[in-house]
């Protein structure tokens, strides 16, 4: 099936009777993106496939409720992100790392792990990012992997634009510092 714009994807899915076909087509068209932007929070391969299929699942449940007021992607952005951060949440209060584990960088579990694709300097960015507070490093990876517009950001967090570009601002000049420090 080919790819379905925004208004098209939308009648499908408020419509009773295509509904299952517009989720369907819906899940193909975005889920790749959806796990981009989830595995930059959550940074493993499995954790990212368990958030993007928790997403999706609260896709479902909440059909009935998306009113088509936003892009379909901006909903389900604001899913994927709030399932990412809240699984980040959870590690934090109950860590399930091994004593091995603990004792590893971040950057080494990275280079580790069989689906990361990027090098040492990939790696240590990601730590970076890692070690910022949660709104700074939502904000960065959206900005700059993303590469979404502050007012897009803005729809998906519920913030505004001015305090995300204040974030940003802190978040590259924490980047730039720990990479300074790491030299």
């Amino acid at each position: 099936m080919p790819i379905l714009d925004d208004l098209q994807l939308k009648e499908l899915l408020q419509n009773p009777q295509t509904q299952r076909k517009g989720f369907e087509v819906m899940v193909r068209q975005y889920s790749e993106q959806l796990y981009w932007q989830v595995r930059r929070i959550v940074l493993t391969h499995d954790d990212a496939n368990d958030t993007v299929q928790n997403t999706f699942l609260k896709a479902w449940n909440s059909l009935d409720s998306f009113k088509g007021e936003s892009k379909v992607i901006t909903w389900l952005s604001k899913i994927a992100i709030n399932e990412a951060l809240d699984f980040t949440r959870r590690q934090k209060k109950h860590p399930m790392l091994s004593t091995d584990d603990t004792e590893l960088s971040l950057s080494s579990r990275l280079m580790a792990d069989e689906y990361f694709d990027g090098d040492e300097t990939e790696a240590q960015l990601q730590e970076a990012i890692a070690n910022l507070p949660e709104m700074q490093r939502t904000v960065f990876l959206m900005r700059y992997y993303d590469d979404m517009k502050y007012s897009d950001i803005s729809r998906v967090l519920g913030t505004s634009e001015g305090g995300l570009k204040a974030s940003y601002h802190h978040a590259v000049k924490k980047i730039t510092a720990f990479f300074h420090q790491h030299d």
